[in-house]
């Protein structure tokens, strides 16, 4: 894509994820690690616990994780992504195998694909995103980021993994690690991905674009995890059925005519228009929606003149637009448009410019199958009492893109609490609340957190692949 931007200033990740050194006051000892550990799952230890950090204190922006994808790439290669198995002397397939099985860089931008095949069986996708957010960290931690960067629009900043994408990649190695360990435990395919920009939900379109299910082979199960800043550390969340929302962006453009503030008559006032459009977008939400259907209409900026006492030429909207059903969203949509146009004509103000982003990010949705096979999974090996339903979010996530494609591929992503529990227990009798996903203040829990999210990945994993 056009969007790269080059990264060699993190060059050195590689290194630094075999090198960094643990302060004393945060490490985790094998231990401790061993005691929050299902008996029927594998221990992670310090050298996952050093994978972490090292990531966390080298992260990298949308369409820049070179680094990153390097170093995870040569973990698959570790791990034996790249060896053939089980052909036997069917050489047309070794081959194939050969040319499209081993691990790949550069699909889609910096994305990583392994291919591991272990006899006849479902194929199953694993995906974790590796892109880091413009935010300067404020944690405090010992292995803090200290990098500074800038986006692929232009703007410099300090650069955090303040969304939980140094644990999302953590896990993926670990699960990758469990289930090389335990090949003789299941039989089918394993499809290891790592996907970049997902922040700027451009990420997984693009690895798809770039022949994913075309060039490697087409999984029957899509899998991902997210953390969550809301959960403590040690239990699962998860949604059946919707889980994400449609998220669009929407650019309204209101002309005018300006003039001296002082005589409004012989202008055309776009603030004004503007002020009634941004009002009257609210009755699209409770008015033209089924109230049981959730939707979201939210105006994030109003930007309109310089000066007190001139009216201005023009004034923007820019709005985010949240929905679940493909409906739902076009009606918002349509609705925007039909408003901001209804409403610079009642004022006889030229006729705005509304646009949205061709590139949005679609709904997620949890197959309620895949959904319940993986449940029942996470229970035997957590406990049913740490795997626990909770209500679909607003938010969005480009995972849903590999769901979306015409086979139509049933996925699951659920959420990993990332909470010290004691914090978590604290925070429901103060007025403050925890840390969210994308502040700087957002430090996860991280030995119990990655422990669930590989002990959790592991177990679905090895159901789907056993599950007949």
């Amino acid at each position: 894509m056009t969007r790269f931007l080059a990264s060699a200033s993190l060059a050195a990740l590689l290194t630094a994820c075999a090198s960094i050194s643990i302060a004393e006051d945060v490490e985790a000892t094998a231990a401790e690690v061993a005691a929050m550990t299902p008996a029927s799952m594998p221990q992670v230890g310090d050298d996952l616990l050093t994978v972490y950090r090292g990531l966390h204190s080298n992260p990298e922006l949308s369409f820049k994780e070179s680094a990153s994808a390097a170093y995870l790439a040569d973990e698959l290669r570790a791990l034996g992504f790249n060896v053939t198995e089980g052909v036997g002397d069917d050489w047309v397939k070794a081959k194939a195998m050969r040319d499209e099985g081993e691990v790949r860089e550069g699909v889609g931008g910096y994305g990583v694909v392994g291919v591991l095949e272990n006899g006849d069986g479902p194929t199953v996708l694993i995906r974790a995103d590796s892109d880091a957010l413009p935010v300067p960290e404020q944690t405090g931690l010992p292995f803090a980021s200290q990098v500074r960067a800038e986006t692929w629009t232009g703007v410099e900043s300090g650069v955090m993994h303040a969304c939980g994408h140094d644990v999302h990649m953590t896990s993926w190695v670990g699960a990758a690690r469990n289930l090389v360990a335990r090949k003789d435990e299941w039989s089918g395919t394993l499809v290891m991905i790592i996907q970049p920009a997902e922040e700027i939900g451009l990420g997984a379109k693009a690895m798809i674009d770039d022949g994913l299910f075309e060039r490697f082979p087409q999984p029957d199960y899509n899998l991902a995890l997210h953390v969550s800043a809301g959960a403590p550390s040690g239990t699962i969340a998860y949604s059946s059925g919707w889980a994400l929302a449609n998220v669009d962006s929407v650019d309204i453009t209101v002309k005018g005519v300006g003039g001296h503030g002082a005589y409004p008559h012989t202008t055309v006032d776009p603030v004004l228009v503007a002020s009634h459009i941004v009002t009257s977008v609210q009755s699209l939400v409770s008015r033209n929606v089924n109230p049981q259907t959730p939707a979201v209409v939210t105006v994030g900026s109003f930007k309109a003149g310089a000066k007190h006492n001139i009216v201005p030429g023009e004034a923007q909207l820019l709005l985010t637009v949240r929905s679940y059903d493909d409906d739902t969203r076009q009606l918002l949509l349509d609705g925007i448009e039909r408003i901001a146009k209804g409403q610079a004509a009642a004022f006889g103000a030229p006729e705005p410019e509304v646009t949205s982003e061709s590139d949005y990010t679609p709904s997620t949705y949890n197959d309620p199958n895949l959904t319940a096979k993986s449940v029942a999974a996470m229970r035997a090996v957590l406990g049913d009492e740490k795997v626990v339903e909770v209500e679909p979010v607003m938010g969005g996530e480009d995972f849903s893109q590999y769901s979306r494609t015409d086979a139509k591929i049933p996925s699951l992503i659920f959420w990993v609490g990332a909470v010290e529990p004691s914090k978590y227990e604290a925070s429901k009798e103060s007025k403050l609340p925890l840390p969210s996903l994308h502040s700087p203040f957002f430090a996860p829990d991280a030995a119990p957190t990655i422990e669930t999210g590989v002990t959790a990945m592991t177990a679905t994993a090895l159901s789907l692949f056993n599950e007949d």
